[in-house]
């Protein structure tokens, strides 16, 4: 896999595919970040490219519009911000229409000179960047790549899609892999090669479905698997526990005995959870034991006997990997177990320990929460990528630029 070291782009244009899906808060009259993580994980690659004179041209996806434009989900505050971090003007080429790199973007990036940097409105504004209908797709890679010289994927969080972006307009251009992607891939491979004892795991989130893949990889390969989040009380209805009005997959309580049997007393559950009578947060709330969870109530975070369990099984460990909350920390009553778990990881951190937060909601329940990133060996900036990775599965956005 080539580096942007191996790349001579001095004076050229060079096409970079970052991942600035930022969550914004829409409720005034202006647009607001909400959580520049990603803008400032990408910026390094940007910069760097930039300094060594090239001409860079950033894209990025934001949300899902739906293949058009929607000015709700540009990206022009997201240049904005990406100017700050830099120290540099970003020149944006969004025109109000889903065109992203017809003429008006093609105008914008001619005029660059060297170390300056343009960046294109949403890629999903256009329908052939998620198209499945490979024609779609490739017209748009086309057109993406006719703005460039040369190709850098560093969109971590987006090489698990196979987006006209991510894997088609690679085979059009001399490519590498951004520095994010490059340390990204470093600390999944040391995760799935030979880690270092005890190796716990920390699994939270609202379905077993949307983790089984991971589970089942991790499961013979980890010392502990700790599970909370939603989707512990699925396992929790597979050992005979109600749940009230807790969420839960039927038709997934058997796979659940079946992981369950294997793991033994690797899996650990919630032992207590806090529930609620609704999902709102001036709820009434109560603290029950696992099995003890009331009809028409609904647990929405492990307790507090739990979060001290959980932080036992991690006191020991060597290599933690921690992805999904283990409740719903965006509201303060069902905050205090995501809190303890990521405090119990980051006080393995001082110990020695190496320890990954797995991205996604994780990653923004650090941020929420007021943890220093520094707490961690690695915050990754891709939740769904890294469980693909460790699940093993080839990801097309990392394949296009092996090759």
């Amino acid at each position: 896999m080539r580096t942007i070291d191996d790349l001579r782009v001095a004076g050229r244009r060079v096409l970079v595919r970052s991942d600035l899906n930022v969550p914004l808060d829409r409720s005034g009259d202006t647009p607001r970040i909400t959580d520049d993580g990603r803008v400032l994980a990408s910026a390094p690659t940007i910069r760097a490219l930039a300094e060594r004179g090239a001409r860079v041209v950033v894209c990025s996806h934001l949300g899902r519009p739906k293949g058009e434009y929607d000015e709700k989900y540009s990206l022009a505050p997201v240049a904005k911000r990406l100017g700050e971090v830099l120290g540099r003007a970003v020149a944006f080429t969004g025109d109000g229409t889903s065109d992203i790199a017809g003429p008006a973007a093609a105008d914008v990036v001619a005029r660059l000179g060297d170390g300056e940097v343009a960046l294109l409105d949403n890629l999903r504004f256009h329908p052939g960047e998620t198209s499945k209908d490979a024609t779609v797709r490739a017209a748009f890679a086309d057109q993406l790549a006719g703005l460039a010289e040369f190709y850098v994927g560093d969109a971590f969080g987006a090489v698990h899609r196979a987006h006209a972006s991510v894997s088609d307009v690679p085979k059009r251009l001399p490519h590498a892999a951004g520095g994010l992607v490059l340390a990204e891939l470093d600390v999944l491979r040391r995760l799935t090669g030979e880690p270092d004892r005890p190796y716990a795991v920390v699994l939270g989130g609202s379905k077993v479905s949307d983790k089984l893949g991971v589970i089942r990889a991790l499961l013979p390969k980890v010392d502990a698997l700790l599970v909370g989040g939603g989707m512990c009380f699925t396992f929790l209805a597979a050992q005979g526990h109600g749940v009230g009005a807790s969420l839960l997959e039927s038709d997934m309580i058997d796979t659940c005995k079946d992981l369950l049997a294997e793991g033994g007393d690797r899996i650990v559950l919630p032992t207590d959870v806090v529930i609620a009578d609704r999902f709102a947060a001036d709820a009434q709330t109560a603290v029950v034991p696992a099995g003890g969870i009331r009809d028409g109530w609904l647990g929405l975070d492990i307790g507090p006997e739990s979060t001290a369990l959980f932080a036992r099984r991690l006191a020991d460990a060597a290599t933690i990997f921690w992805n999904g909350p283990m409740g719903v920390f965006e509201m303060a009553p069902f905050a205090a177990g995501t809190r303890g778990v990521a405090e119990a990881v980051a006080a393995r951190t001082g110990g020695g320990a190496f320890t990954v937060v797995g991205g996604g909601d994780s990653a923004a329940a650090v941020r929420t929460l007021g943890i220093p990133e520094s707490s961690f060996s690695h915050i990754s900036t891709g939740g769904g990528a890294s469980l693909e990775f460790l699940e093993g599965k080839t990801l097309p956005g990392i394949a296009a630029l092996e090759v």
